[in-house]
């Protein structure tokens, strides 16, 4: 079992910015791929960073630019830097880890959920 505490969610003007933090601790081995999905109300949910444990990034494209996903392999932690956010922005972003367990299964675990709500 493992445990994802996310935290840094909450409200900001448009134009402002905010920094998601998930930390990941329980059963792991070790941590491949971690990512920020989100997921607006009606939408399905999204994409929006992922990060290889060498530090190779991909981005949805409508956050390229403002956003940038970094991790600290040592505290098996995953950020989220938003800069410039937009009203198009609001969601619930949850995070994402694939991991091999400590019998060296292949796992992924998903956060809880954290809300950020930009306003215009």
């Amino acid at each position: 079992q493992v445990q994802l505490v996310e935290s840094g969610g909450g409200f900001v003007q448009a134009g402002g910015s905010l920094r998601l933090s998930c930390a990941a601790s329980g059963n792991i081995f070790i941590i491949n791929r971690m990512g920020w999905y989100r997921q607006a109300p009606g939408k399905q949910r999204e994409l929006v960073a992922a990060i290889t444990p060498g530090g190779s990034t991909n981005y949805a494209d409508s956050v390229k630019g403002r956003f940038t996903i970094s991790r600290d392999n040592a505290k098996n932690t995953v950020y989220l830097q938003m800069n410039s956010l937009k009203s198009e922005d609001t969601a619930v972003y949850y995070c994402n880890v694939d991991y091999q367990n400590l019998l060296l299964l292949y796992q992924t675990s998903w956060g809880q959920g954290t809300q950020v709500t930009v306003s215009s």
